[in-house]
Parts: structure tokens; sequence; C-alpha cells
């Protein structure tokens, strides 16, 4: 009877401590997904006017006789020069910024590249500030240091590595348990497991995956000093280095709204103070020129913008969007809306075929074009760009109107809940800009080369990467938008 009576208490102790520990990871997951935000992440600038924005591309695409691949960049160019021009401070954040490959691959060395050229500027001038903030993906979550950083701190560069754990979780039902358990020990050590993201990089250890697996970044793409700030949708990452991609490049005041959000990213992640911006002489817009509208957006804010921006489409305008991943349900359902009131809307996607050299399925962006078409009874129109073996890494939303400025959208957001929802650090600019003005012709004729490839085989229609096995990526790539276990 005792030993009955002891078992039975252990028993009920038992479920007593599962039971509040299911409680605790409910409260750490409600918490860690409604906490509230840094001051100055989700930030909104005020509106700017300016007679310049500046429109940089890199495209690669199909030789014309499709046996190799032709690549014509501008922004690592552009990024230079920025840097070579500067005369006060240099600012640069960066998501990906390394030299790791898988086997066998070879790129350009344009993290290197970018290296020399920063510790050179140093060198040159040693009083300069100059800062480069990127994200912890750089040094496998710190499994080992990142030669490349490694070299600029020598110099005297302020390098920071992003902490992300000031930001709110995207995946809370593991990240409830990881901060919980596993937070405590750090990733620091001697790597033994196989490096999944680049097999000639570092081996990583077991903690640096288990933060790995919360997929959190800093996400952004910037390129700023004294004089302009270039927004890209791309990084300076050797196995990136032959994606396409675009920039914008604005000058004038609203560069003290992108150093402010910056510095909100250095002071939860011990990084310092950054120079104060000095407006220069350009700083409004002159009667007679190009005047421009803009906003610098972070993170949830691009949210916001982007919905209005499709929300307040009507019959006769027309939407036109480059874009990485797709995947956003409120986007999806405004697309597909304002296709119903008479919008013009065409889509450039990635074939979601490549990463960086090895093969994907094609989630989220097949499964969703094929919804889209479907809903919108081909109303939307979709095309694939033509890539080889990288991807078509623009984020870029361009809407024509009928009366009124036309709106431009570009920075580093995908178009995903991870993206838009105040999870990752994210950078964007807006841009309102009359319809005759010089960025208006160059984007609309970005996008008219690349949809009815004029002068090379840029895109591909719908049905190119149409196959057997949608139904199954469907039910997949809604699965992962639920859960929350995505990449995307």
């Amino acid at each position: 009877m005792a030993k009955h009576n002891r078992l039975h208490r252990t028993s009920r102790t038992i479920k007593i401590i599962i039971l509040l520990l299911i409680l605790w990871l409910i409260a750490v997951m409600i918490y860690q997904t409604h906490k509230p935000l840094p001051p100055f992440v989700s930030y909104e600038s005020q509106e700017y006017s300016t007679n310049e924005v500046n429109f940089w591309t890199d495209l690669t695409y199909p030789s014309g006789d499709g046996s190799t691949a032709q690549h014509e960049g501008q922004i690592l160019n552009r990024m230079f020069g920025i840097i070579d021009e500067a005369k006060q401070f240099i600012v640069i954040d960066l998501f990906l910024f390394n030299d790791y490959k898988h086997k066998g691959q070879r790129f350009p060395q344009v993290s290197a590249q970018m290296t020399e050229r920063l510790i050179a500027k140093k060198k040159a001038h040693p009083d300069m500030p100059i800062f480069f903030i990127t994200d912890e993906v750089n040094t496998n979550y710190n499994s080992s240091p990142n030669h490349l950083l490694e070299n600029m701190k020598r110099a005297g560069i302020q390098v920071v590595q992003t902490d992300v754990d000031p930001l709110r979780d995207s995946t809370p039902s593991y990240s409830a348990v990881w901060r919980t358990f596993f937070q405590w020990f750090g990733q620091q050590g001697t790597g033994w497991i196989p490096n999944l993201m680049a097999s000639d990089g570092p081996d990583v250890t077991a903690r640096s995956y288990l933060k790995l697996l919360n997929v959190k970044a800093n996400h952004r793409k910037l390129v700023a000093s004294e004089q302009t700030a270039l927004i890209s949708t791309g990084n300076v990452h050797d196995a990136s280095a032959y994606h396409s991609n675009v920039a914008l490049e604005v000058k004038g005041p609203i560069i003290g709204d992108i150093l402010q959000t910056e510095q909100a990213v250095l002071d939860f992640s011990g990084g310092g103070q950054l120079p104060a911006y000095r407006p220069q002489a350009e700083a409004s817009a002159q009667p007679g020129k190009d005047n421009y509208r803009i906003q610098y957006l972070t993170e949830g804010k691009v949210y916001t913008s982007v919905l209005d921006a499709i929300g307040q489409t009507k019959q006769g305008d027309s939407i036109h969007m480059g874009m990485f991943y797709l995947a956003d349900r409120r986007v999806l359902n405004s697309l597909l809306e304002a296709s119903a009131r008479g919008v013009n809307i065409q889509l450039l996607l990635d074939p979601n075929q490549n990463a960086f050299g090895q093969e994907k399925i094609g989630i989220p962006n097949r499964p969703v074009a094929k919804e889209l078409s479907d809903k919108s009874g081909g109303k939307i129109q979709i095309r694939w760009y033509n890539t080889t073996h990288e991807q078509y890494h623009t984020k870029l939303i361009y809407i024509a109107k009928g009366q009124g400025d036309h709106i431009i959208l570009g920075g580093s957001t995908n178009l995903t809940p991870r993206n838009l929802d105040d999870l990752n650090l994210e950078n964007e600019l807006r841009v309102a800009a009359p319809a005759d003005s010089k960025l208006t012709r160059q984007i609309a004729a970005y996008f008219d080369t690349l949809w009815n490839n004029r002068g090379a085989e840029y895109s591909l229609d719908l049905e190119a990467y149409e196959d057997n096995s949608t139904f199954w990526k469907d039910i997949l790539y809604r699965l992962q938008d639920m859960l929350g276990f995505t990449t995307f």
C-alpha cells in the first residue's frame, strides 16, 4: 500500500512538472512573439523630397545559344565607388558576407574584394569611422571566426555581429524550447558537424545548428556614407555573386534616418556609436526637376506600405513585381482583390530551383503562382525568371498609376511573413516618382526588357515549371507556412 502511494505521488509530481513546463513554454512563446521591439526597429521615416534617385541592376541570363550564362553587374562597382568617395564615414550592413562554398564550386571573390577595399580605405584614412554590421550566419552562428571579418577588425574597422535574440521569434514552438534549455550554453567551440550551408566551409557545433533553427536574421543590405546611401536586394557573398539584383541609391537628409535605424542594431548588439549625419548642401528638390518623394522603411513598416500601395490601386493601374520569394497570405489576397478591381498585374518570380548551386523543389513560389493564376482566372500574369545556376534575387515592386505619381518599393524584403511581420531585420526604400521621371522610365524599361525578352531570353512562361508534384508541394508549402518551419 505504501509503495502504491509513493508511486501515485511520484506520478502526480511528474504530471505537475510536465504541466508547469508546458505552461512555461506557452508563456515563452506568447511573450517572445509579442514582446516590444527595440527602439527604432520597425521604423518609418518622414517623407523627403529629392532631385535624384539612382537605379542599379545586376543581371545573369543565358547566352543566345544557351550554352553559357552572361552576367552584367553594376551594384558591386557602385558599392566600391561609395567606399572610395566617402570622406567622413562608411556604414555597411550586409546579411551574407563570406567566401564559403560547396566543394567543386567557383565564384568571383567578391567578399575578399570588399574586405580589401575597406582595409585600404581605413589605412588611407585611419581616423575615418568605418562600421561593418552583419549577421551571425557568417560565423556559422559562432562556430568559427570569419577570416574576412577578422582581417577587418585587425585593420581597425568596427565589425558588429547582430544579436538577433532581442527580436521576436519566427518559429515560436521551437524557439521557446531553445530559449528555455539551450541558449545558455552558447555556440562557441570546435565544430564537428559538416557544414550543410557550404561543404567547403568550416565544421559547425551542434549548439550552432540549434541556434540556426530559430531562423532569425539581420537581412538588411545597405552601404552608406555621408554623401549617399545604397539600398540593395543583393549580398556581397561569393556564392551569390551571379544572382540578379537591383539597388536604389539616395542622397540627402534621409541618410540621418538610415543611420538611426542602424544605430538601433548597434544598441542591442553592443556595437558602439555611429557618427552623426551632417546635412549636405543638396537637401530638397528644386522646381523643374524630377521631384521624387522618398521614405525609408524597416521591418513591419514595409508590410504596411506594401499593402497600402497595392490596396490603393484602381482599374487602369498596373502592378509589376520582381520577387525572389512571394508567400505572405495578406499580400496574396491583396493581389487577388486588385486583379478583381481591374488592375493589370505582372509577376516575375524566381522559380526557387537553385540555392547556391544546390537543387530546390520550387517552394514557395511555384504553388503560390499556381494559386494566384487559378484564383484570378489567369488575369494575374506570371512569368519565371530564366535562371541558370543562380537566383533571381530581386525584391522590387513598381506600381504604375493612371493618375498621380508612380510607386516604387525596393530593398531587402521578400514578401513572406518572416520578412514582413517584424521578425527579421529588413530595409526598404519607397519612392513616389512622376510618371515621366528618369527613374520611372528606367524601371519601366527594366520590367519591359525582362518580361518581353528584349535582347535575350530573360523569362519563361508560367507553364515552364509545371509538374505532377504541384499538389504535394502545395501541401508542404501550406504546412511550412502554418507552422513557421521555413527558410522563406
